[in-house]
């Protein structure tokens, strides 16, 4: 009788409870890996270490992932039951091995996300290469595109840890990973990298290699880093110039070695502009009379050397004053020596007399001595043993220093910005929209167009263009969405937004071929900060595809937080044994 009521009852049924316990099964290992999924985004974005040094469960912290498992399950009652020790031991979703593979397809489908993004459209690649914290080369690979909405794209791609930097082998690697995302090469219409012999080499340079594949891969160096160069080459061919940043440089560093230094500064600062406010010669307001401090000018950073002549001429008396202080009470003779070198003179290409007039007024408001400029400088060389040459001083700081280096500033800006290049942008400059395309010439941008991107435009198209050109210069004028565009990516942005771009097909093409050329590695840069952040001195062994995977989730987070967990998990899936149920 108990086994004829059993079989009446449907809900005892064998199929009935294995069916009823499966479903359990697999919503309860969908909540596991949601959990771990969730633990991963969050560390991968805030660029924080994963796995703790004992993870053993009587240890007081397990590490960042098993914490924040522990977390959620402290604020979610079912997460809770079925998490970490409560959970089966072939299902708890937090080993190492796991952990790699959730996020190994994270950075893939960030990955294919941009290369959805980028479609067929053409591309720019920024390479650059740095020592990680273990000391191994690390290529940094950047994809520079205008998307489908007209917006410009530098997205991280992948970092690649090479044997070596020559030539050969990044273009093999560049070309790999590109190979396997299904990137065509020949797409590619510019290349970004640094100044080395090995990527910017006329014949066996980097460049030279891809432009026998992409004879329109323009190669470009970072303006920014070449205008920096450009500087740093003058500097060191001028005499005067060379000791004066020199003396710069020794000044700076001597204050700011030592925080008894700074601190002494910053209470001088303090009573200068105590004095001042209390004289009505300066105001009180937001934002003003703000703390300064000395920098010091980087040898790459375009600009740091004019940040640290503002940063010192700011505090020039405060300096003056701690100098002569330490000169006359330090019992260290080499500080005392050092405090010593004090001749500055302002440095700012205005013109000789806008210039020479602002160094006098420095000089007065500063108690500095002005020699007299008609009064005669020896220049140390001699006619004869008896007879010396004399020249005046004004000659001496006008020719021998100001005009040297702005001549020599003309020779390394010819050097370092080939022809080619400044006539790709002279041309481009002919779509700049500012002042009502003000620029703008219909001659010049066809020429852009035949000489540059020759295997973009067909000639029947190149006719086409100029037919475009024609009728858009008339719509630039009567039509409203064109008078407030003042940059180029606000135009190819409002070519989209108003579908104009269908009617100027080949000049939104033209305008994204532009975009598309790069001026400065500021992403590649970034990149390696990043780098530096997720592989640091803890964490010097992660392998390098963590370290990829890691940077690509942390750098294209937008990406990242967009992929939902059901994607996920499906990929996950279709990875894991068949007792496993999700």
């Amino acid at each position: 009788m108990q086994k004829w009521i059993s079989l009446k009852n449907p809900y005892v049924n064998i199929e009935e409870v294995v069916e009823k316990q499966s479903n359990q099964q697999v919503m309860d290992n969908r909540l596991r890996l949601t959990i771990t999924i969730e633990g991963i985004r969050y560390l991968t974005n805030q660029a924080l270490a994963f796995r703790g040094h004992d993870e053993s469960i009587g240890s007081s912290n397990r590490g960042n992932f098993v914490e924040i498992i522990k977390c959620f399950a402290r604020m979610n009652m079912e997460v809770e039951k079925v998490v970490l020790d409560k959970a089966p031991q072939n299902a708890q979703y937090i080993s190492n091995d796991i952990q790699k593979q959730i996020l190994h397809i994270f950075a893939t489908k960030v990955r294919k996300t941009i290369c959805r993004e980028l479609e067929m459209n053409k591309f720019c690649i920024l390479v650059d290469e740095s020592l990680d914290e273990s000391g191994k080369e690390q290529m940094a690979i950047i994809l520079r595109f205008v998307d489908g909405q007209g917006f410009i794209r530098e997205g991280f791609f992948d970092i690649v840890s090479v044997a070596n930097t020559n030539a050969l082998t990044l273009k093999k690697e560049i070309c790999k990973v590109l190979g396997n995302n299904g990137i065509l090469v020949k797409n590619m219409r510019g290349q970004e990298y640094d100044d080395a012999s090995n990527t910017r080499g006329s014949w066996n340079g980097l460049q030279a290699l891809f432009l026998e594949d992409c004879p329109y891969a323009y190669y470009v160096h970072c303006f920014a880093h070449r205008l920096q160069l450009a500087l740093n080459g003058a500097g060191k061919d001028v005499k005067v110039v060379w000791r004066f940043f020199l003396m710069l440089t020794n000044i700076v560093n001597f204050v700011s070695a030592s925080a008894k230094r700074r601190n002494e500064l910053n209470l001088i600062r303090k009573t200068e502009l105590k004095e001042l406010l209390d004289s009505g010669e300066l105001e009180t307001g937001k934002g003003l009379n703000q703390a300064h401090t000395l920098k010091r000018a980087g040898a790459t950073r375009w600009g740091s050397h004019f940040a640290s002549i503002t940063s010192l001429m700011s505090l020039f008396k405060e300096t003056k004053l701690l100098l002569l202080e330490i000169s006359d009470h330090e019992p260290n003779q080499q500080f005392r020596g050092d405090a010593e070198k004090m001749q500055l003179e302002d440095m700012r290409e205005n013109g000789w007399d806008d210039f020479f007039m602002s160094v006098v007024s420095f000089c007065e408001l500063h108690c500095v001595d002005v020699p007299d400029m008609g009064g005669r400088y020896m220049t140390g060389t001699r006619r004869s043993c008896q007879q010396k040459d004399f020249i005046t001083i004004e000659h001496a700081y006008r020719i021998d220093v100001f005009n040297d280096v702005i001549d020599c500033m003309m020779r390394e800006l010819n050097d370092r910005f080939p022809e080619q290049t400044v006539e790709l942008l002279t041309l481009s400059s002919a779509l700049d929209p500012r002042n009502s395309f003000m620029s703008f010439n219909i001659e010049h941008i066809c020429k852009l167009a035949q000489k540059f991107y020759h295997a973009d435009f067909l000639p029947h198209e190149l006719k086409a263009l100029e037919v475009e050109l024609k009728y858009f210069q008339n719509d630039i004028k009567r039509l409203p969405c064109f008078k407030e565009i003042t940059t180029l990516p606000q135009l190819c942005q409002q070519l989209v937004e108003t579908t104009l771009g269908e009617n100027y097909y080949f000049i939104d093409r033209l305008v994204q071929l532009v975009l598309t050329f790069p001026v400065s590695t500021a992403t590649t840069e970034r990149a390696f900060s990043c780098m530096r952040i997720i592989k640091n001195r803890l964490r010097s062994t992660i392998s390098n595809e963590f370290l990829g995977d890691c940077m690509i989730l942390h750098i294209e987070r937008e990406f990242a937080n967009a992929i939902d967990n059901v994607s996920i998990i499906e990929e996950f899936k279709s990875s894991k044994p068949r007792m496993v149920r999700f």
